[in-house]
């Protein structure tokens, strides 16, 4: 199949999407552990370094970009300092922000990580404190966000990145829904909860534990995926297929010919941080099925992808010839 994935790759190349979701401005606080405080037994960090990137549903839109593609972000955010480096951050990494919404109601939803360093080692998470808004959109927010979507109408593809912070409604959807079946527009969802929302859409995505949550039961085995995956195909009238990332596992996928692949993912021993591999996986499943990709070559693009964040530490955006390596190394490894 690395044939085929390798064409798939040039073609990222301009490709517009537009990412809808719950915006997330990641602050890692950095501090060097030297010694134990005399008011309680934790350790003292002395600060060294404030990082801060895209998170949440913009990391998504920063994996497009990396990958060659434009994304137009669409989200809510706060009238708070926040927003303002949330913005900056966006442009830095070459992301459309006109589509972020004020909602002086709201704040920004800000996750600070604190991270010791010590000796040579990568820093270690101590803490995290996050400031999140959970209250759904309405009014005249919802009807901005809508706006922000009409505006961005002529891209190949709205993928929605639900991190349950409110943005994605009923409504949100809908709109985007019905503009998708005028303009032919491809409609993807990295759902984390509530699949039912996402009904009708080209692809759903979710985890194995997501997956086993919204059906009810347990899944092991290949066979009670493949079973998942077909009935969470039919229960969301899938246009393209259902997929259910399994981790060191790799996917399994439900189309709609009732075709079920066990997609195998890359193997991986240097795995330092699992965070953002999900946002990768849709980023990329979503661009090579805009480019033309069946939703086999996509998981298995998508896979590849994955394999190359959990070698970094935090949220990573791989290349086109990153991703072009990791399709390499995985033929080298054949027997």
């Amino acid at each position: 199949m690395t044939t085929p994935l390798f064409s798939l790759i040039p073609r990222f190349t301009g490709l517009s999407i537009a990412v809808i979701g719950d915006v997330i401005l990641d602050e890692y606080l950095i501090g060097r552990a030297n010694r134990l405080s005399r008011e309680a037994p934790v350790p003292v960090l002395e600060f060294e370094e404030r990082r801060v990137i895209a998170g949440g549903a913009a990391n998504p839109a920063a994996n497009i970009v990396a990958l060659g593609g434009t994304a137009e972000m669409i989200g809510v955010v706060g009238a708070d300092a926040e927003a303002l480096t949330l913005r900056q951050v966006l442009e830095k990494n070459g992301i459309a922000w006109r589509g972020l919404i004020e909602d002086r109601a709201r704040t920004t939803t800000v996750k600070t990580r604190i991270m010791a360093q010590m000796g040579l080692r990568f820093p270690q998470q101590v803490a995290r404190i996050d400031r999140v808004a959970r209250d759904p959109i309405a009014g005249d927010v919802e009807t901005r966000v809508c706006a922000a979507i009409s505006e961005a109408s002529l891209v190949r593809a709205f993928l929605f990145s639900d991190y349950g912070s409110g943005l994605i409604t009923a409504g949100v959807i809908d709109h985007a829904r019905q503009l998708a079946s005028t303009n032919g527009t491809l409609l993807t969802a990295d759902a984390q909860a509530q699949l039912s929302k996402y009904t009708g859409f080209g692809v759903v995505k979710c985890n194995a534990d997501d997956a086993a949550a919204a059906l009810g039961r347990g899944l092991r085995t290949d066979s009670e995926f493949a079973a998942a995956a077909l009935e969470l195909r039919d229960r969301l009238q899938l246009t393209r297929g259902m997929v259910i990332t399994r981790g060191g596992a790799g996917a399994t996928i439900a189309e709609t010919d009732g075709t079920i692949t066990h997609a195998a993912a890359p193997r991986v021993i240097d795995v330092f941080d699992t965070v953002g591999a999900g946002d990768t996986h849709i980023a990329v499943l979503t661009m090579a099925l805009a480019v033309g990709g069946s939703l086999a070559e996509a998981v298995a693009l998508a896979n590849a992808g994955s394999s190359i964040v959990v070698r970094h530490v935090g949220n990573y955006a791989p290349t086109q010839e990153e991703l072009k390596s990791s399709l390499i190394n995985k033929d080298k490894e054949k027997p």
